[in-house]
């Protein structure tokens, strides 16, 4: 990340945008610690504790996601969704997520409870956010039924385990993240980092076996000029 040092100071802030821009896409892009960031700061001469770290990635992660969502190209009209269960404070909680046929993360949901309430109350932010899909396709998880019927009656509905692999993948990044923060805290900040993680991967991971080597380094570049601007973007 190459931004040029003029880049006005955020308000009530010590370090300049650039450096705080940094931290957030080394803590997304690389899946590290915020000890790790603490010390990839320090060996380039930015002395700054882990938990600042922290406090930058909790407050800025959700404006560089937004941005992404924002720029996005309009998803597809078909979705995948599945839940996969994440363990917060001894107690099980389910993290409810979509995919478009892309494999693009259309929206992320952690709640407690695994039924049609909660089946509902996710397909009810999905629809609001990109309206009626064309195709669902989920597990054989009978909660999804009932609000299918009520919420997208239109719906081309699919329950089979086998053709939902396109969002099996999708759960990796998390469960390698879980693992490295020692679980998650709370449902909310759960929720909070999820939600940036999934959309900030997106634009820094672009399937590889899909690009030639050129194809996949222009990504990046691109991927990087996104980054910036969006850096321009950041309000304290």
């Amino acid at each position: 990340m190459k931004m040029p040092s003029s880049l006005a100071r955020l308000k009530g802030l010590r370090f300049p945008r650039e450096i705080i821009a940094y931290a957030v896409w080394a803590y997304h892009r690389f899946a590290l610690s915020s000890a790790d960031v603490e010390d990839l700061l320090a060996e380039r001469g930015v002395i700054v504790s882990r938990k600042t770290v922290r406090l930058w990635v909790n407050r800025f992660g959700a404006h560089f996601a937004n941005c992404i969502r924002r720029d996005r190209p309009a998803p597809s009209d078909k979705w995948h969704l599945d839940e996969v269960v994440i363990p917060i404070c001894g107690r099980k909680h389910w993290l409810w997520r979509a995919v478009d046929a892309n494999g693009d993360t259309l929206d992320i949901l952690v709640q407690t409870p695994r039924n049609a309430k909660a089946a509902k109350r996710f397909l009810a932010r999905l629809i609001a956010r990109f309206g009626r899909s064309r195709v669902v396709i989920t597990d054989k998880l009978r909660s999804y039924f009932a609000p299918l019927r009520n919420l997208a009656p239109g719906a081309d509905y699919r329950a089979h385990k086998g053709l939902n692999n396109r969002i099996e993948g999708s759960h990796r990044p998390t469960r390698k993240r879980e693992k490295i923060m020692g679980r998650f805290e709370s449902r909310r900040q759960a929720q909070r980092f999820l939600a940036a993680h999934d959309q900030i991967n997106a634009i820094f991971k672009p399937r590889r076996y899909r690009l030639t080597a050129n194809s996949y380094r222009h990504a990046g570049a691109d991927a990087s000029s996104l980054w910036d601007d969006y850096a321009r973007e950041m309000t304290a």
